[in-house]
């Protein structure tokens, strides 16, 4: 299987006035096709700063960060923006969905950044892969719960990325809408995508090929 990200010794500081903070300490992370990853661990263990140093929304402290082979982890915020729109989705707890815009139009909004023209036909074909076939001209106030986080899976996918990044995916929802959700993150390994979730949802995690614990800033042997 060929590596898409690699983090290796990678450490995080974050400064607070005169405190320092150690999010992460000296972690090696490898992310290949076809992964199928839960990270999970206590609240404050590091799980998101891991995520974002992952999907390059952030810069290392210490360590190196690669992608597709290529060392990244001190590139600039240019370079590092055409990685997250190429190469890696996000969807994140809060559905960040814009009010006054439509699912289709909301699915669509990656594009413009991207700088990439996707015929209409096919942002319908991505919604109705996630069973939103019948939600397109509506607003995400009119939108279950479950409903806006599909969105928010669609948006991720729109620029075919190879890697999905998702912190807490089912952090907002119900029961009903969570299971939906779950289903969906299996089918889009199914799909060859590698799939990195963070998760406190044991069913979630129990899904997940691979389990990565991270406490206290490092990973748990």
């Amino acid at each position: 299987m060929n590596s898409i990200v690699k983090l290796d010794t990678v450490s995080k500081i974050y400064r607070r006035g005169r405190e320092e903070v150690q999010a992460i300490k000296n972690v090696s992370f490898e992310i290949f096709e076809g992964d199928q990853i839960a990270i999970c661990g206590p609240s404050g263990s590091g799980k998101t700063t891991l995520l974002n140093l992952a999907g390059c929304m952030d810069h290392p402290t210490t360590g190196t960060i690669s992608v597709e082979g290529k060392e990244v982890g001190q590139a600039s915020e240019s370079v590092l923006a055409d990685i997250r729109s190429r190469t890696v989705g996000f969807v994140f707890q809060q559905f960040f969905l814009i009010p006054t815009l439509t699912v289709l139009e909301n699915a669509a909004l990656p594009l413009i950044f991207s700088n990439r023209v996707v015929p209409r036909d096919q942002v319908v074909s991505l919604l109705e892969s996630v069973g939103l076939g019948h939600r397109l001209d509506h607003l995400p106030g009119q939108l279950s719960g479950g409903e806006m986080q599909r969105v928010a899976v669609a948006r991720a996918l729109i620029n075919e990325p190879r890697l999905v990044l998702a912190d807490e995916p089912t952090g907002n929802l119900d029961s009903r809408s969570a299971a939906s959700v779950i289903e969906l993150f299996d089918s889009l390994h199914s799909r060859g995508i590698a799939v990195v979730i963070v998760t406190h949802n044991p069913e979630l995690a129990a899904r997940c090929r691979k389990v990565v614990r991270i406490e206290d800033g490092t990973i748990a042997v």
